[in-house]
């Protein structure tokens, strides 16, 4: 038997539910017995004891009685304090996990998160710098700063223990374009003061994103990253990272001259294709030394992943994990260049870094940045997009690996938080700083446990700004751009796995998704492809939840048991022109205005895939029968919409029937007229009762003759 025909013989619903819409249930039948054989009241029986009889033989005395009461009120005010703060050193562990991990920190972990800090640190050194200078348009320190301060933030409030807070390449070359057509966009007016206005117009950004990534958690919108459609996420970020790779070249082929000044009779290329097609046609001003040291950097990074990759999987290979391959290279090629002369030979230096021991941070919200407010909020918009989507996959990830739980709305506003407090750091200016996956699994497998890791790497970049960087004077730039390039080559080698994916599933909607958002990103903006994916991705979203998920059920033969037709080949319909649709979820102002067109297909193509103009392939309903027993909620609208439904079958001639209403919602059918509309007699218990009723009233027969007694 079928759970919820079950459940219908169970439950305390009538055979026929006309008792309910119109007569109502005795309500003097259900007094308890028990209840009646302890003490029967009647009319001459008061409501109110004035002197009840004492349930003691203990006399109390009045002192004695007094003193009682009076303990009693001044015990309760301590009692309720107590509970209250008790109630609020609770709610700070949810709200700051820092207050529950930190007291109960165990130092067998330190050595695991000690390794993961350094090892995560030495990634993100040469990482924010490139990140900050090469795609942000900002100072290096800027990169360094943006990411030592917001993970101190995030290890406080953050609930992952394993996620890794720093820059992310899209970001920051979304910052940069926005940076380069504010203050540089026009080659005949030169700013004033072109380092402040970017520093504002990135501290203004990071604010907005902070804000609004903020709000997104307090309006409890962790369940971002289940709507966005993965399938055009991952257009949108393989264009990017052809269009960083096109932005790189330049650098790496050492032609940053040519590009900012370039020949009287072309304009300065802005579109990715225009700098691929600008950079080949001036080849011949390739500065060959610079191309020599970054394709040979690039294949270095390159084979050190591809072997690591390998040689981990191997037993004893596991050390090779620890070892930062980006750190090898950035040490060498400095002191190879210091060492050679290299900026001699025309390959560009990072050279001495203006206000490398001065304190960043100010006031973001000043003069200079709120003038910049409203061109830079869409942009800080589809920022925060982007980070809360990847930050939260994650998460996610690490949590469901390491066993334990994650909120992604506590997620959101510790995001928020980190770059709330990186908009601080007016000085240098900042870059939006949000979770990466691969950076959190490094952090993990190098044996990360808690978020003290994060604190370990913050504090290493810190140490980094005061002591490392006057050593990094004669670090190629070509250096920086090799290490964002290889941002390029982990995106692009996701793209052929998608691609045979979707092909061997045959998911052709979503390889149109991710190609259209491809083409969209590369071929016009990063804004208008991420804008393209965000309403896309809603756009499939609203559709998937305006169709209701409706079933045509029958019977299966010698037993009480009900089946979709289209799923089990042995069900079979009862009664032939008697359509019995089972109704398989909630129904709400979104999906059921798609039920009458819905119910129309099945009526007369079954479900099958069909076309509109194809002839019917079933006769014309007879009756219908709505089982119920799936619908745990009905909206206002979508009652008023099943009533209008119902009275255009009336008018057509078929008898509408429902079956298996949840007791909670039969006031809801007798409000809205149902009963006028149809009267008692087409509400039923469960299948059986509505068939029984359909039979009598002669729709015809069942095959199976099971009522015919």
């Amino acid at each position: 038997m079928s759970g919820d025909d079950q459940t219908s013989k169970n439950s305390s619903l009538p055979r026929n539910l006309s008792a309910v819409f119109f007569g109502g249930v005795n309500n003097d039948t259900t007094t308890s017995t028990a209840s009646s054989s302890t003490m029967r009241l009647n009319e001459n029986t008061p409501l109110l004891i004035d002197n009840p009889p004492r349930t003691s033989t203990h006399d109390w005395a009045p002192n004695e009685s007094d003193s009682v009461k009076d303990d009693t009120i001044n015990t309760h005010p301590k009692r309720k304090s107590s509970a209250t703060l008790a109630k609020l050193k609770q709610r700070s562990k949810y709200y700051v996990p820092i207050t529950d991990w930190l007291p109960n920190y165990s130092w067998s972990l330190f050595s695991g998160d000690l390794i993961a800090g350094l090892s995560v640190a030495c990634l993100l050194i040469p990482q924010s710098m490139s990140y900050a200078s090469g795609l942000a348009k900002l100072s290096p320190l800027a990169g360094l700063w943006s990411t030592a301060v917001p993970a101190l933030a995030y290890s406080a409030l953050g609930t992952c223990r394993q996620l890794s807070i720093g820059p992310e390449a899209s970001l920051s070359l979304l910052m940069g374009q926005m940076i380069q057509d504010a203050v540089f966009g026009d080659p005949h007016h030169k700013p004033k003061h072109p380092g402040l206005d970017a520093a504002a117009l990135s501290v203004i950004t990071t604010f907005q994103i902070g804000l609004i990534t903020s709000i997104l958690g307090l309006l409890r919108l962790g369940f971002l990253d289940v709507v966005l459609s993965r399938a055009l996420l991952h257009g949108f970020i393989t264009a990017v990272g052809i269009i960083i790779f096109i932005a790189q070249l330049v650098p790496m082929l050492g032609m940053e001259a040519v590009l900012a000044h370039p020949e009287t009779s072309e304009n300065p290329p802005t579109l990715p294709l225009q700098k691929f097609m600008f950079t080949l046609k001036h080849l011949d001003h390739v500065n060959k030394p610079t191309m020599i040291l970054s394709f040979t950097s690039l294949a270095f990074l390159i084979l050190a992943r591809v072997i690591k990759q390998h040689a981990v999987k191997r037993p004893g290979g596991t050390w090779l994990r620890y070892v930062p391959e980006i750190l090898v290279l950035c040490v060498t090629s400095t002191v190879l260049s210091g060492a050679l002369g290299w900026d001699a030979k025309g390959i560009d230096i990072l050279g001495q870094i203006k206000d490398e021991a001065a304190l960043p941070f100010g006031w973001p919200i000043n003069k200079r940045s709120l003038k910049y407010f409203n061109y830079t909020l869409p942009t800080a918009f589809v920022s925060a997009v982007i980070g809360v989507v990847d930050s939260i996959v994650a998460a996610r990830e690490n949590a469901m690996k390491y066993g334990y739980a994650v909120s992604p709305n506590r997620e959101l506003v510790a995001l928020g938080a980190t770059n709330l407090a990186s908009s601080f750091l007016t000085v240098t200016g900042c870059i939006p700083i949000f979770g990466s996956i691969t950076r959190s699994r490094l952090n993990g497998q190098t044996g990360g446990r808690t978020q003290m890791s994060s604190m370990i790497s913050s504090a290493t970049m810190i140490l980094a700004i005061y002591f490392l960087l006057p050593y990094l004077y004669f670090l190629p730039k070509a250096t920086l751009a090799v290490i964002i390039t290889l941002v390029v080559y982990s995106i692009l080698a996701e793209a052929p796995h998608e691609i045979m994916y979707f092909y061997k599933m045959r998911a052709w909607t979503d390889f149109m998704q991710m190609t259209g958002t491809f083409i969209l990103t590369l071929f016009f903006s990063m804004e208008i492809g991420l804008v393209a994916s965000v309403v896309l991705s809603l756009i499939l979203v609203i559709q998937k939840s305006s169709q209701p998920r409706i079933q045509i059920i029958g019977r299966l033969p010698d037993s009480d048991q009900w089946a979709p037709i289209d799923e089990n080949e042995d069900a079979q319909e009862e009664i032939p022109g008697v359509l019995v649709v089972r109704i398989r979820e909630s129904l709400s102002f979104a999906n059921t205005g798609q039920l009458k067109e819905r119910l129309r297909r099945l009526e007369l193509y079954g479900h099958g895939k069909s076309h509109p103009s194809d002839a019917p392939r079933r006769e014309s309903a007879k009756a219908l029968i709505m089982h119920m027993g799936e619908v745990q909620e009905i909206d206002a609208s979508a009652m008023q919409i099943l009533y209008d439904l119902s009275r255009a079958y009336k008018e057509r001639g078929v008898g509408v029937h429902f079956a298996s209403i949840k007791p909670g919602q039969i006031d809801k059918f007798r409000i809205v007229g149902f009963t006028e509309l149809l009267g008692p007699t087409h509400f039923h218990a469960n299948l059986q009762e509505a068939m029984k009723e359909i039979e009598s009233m002669g729709y015809g027969t069942s095959i199976f003759s099971r009522f015919s007694t």
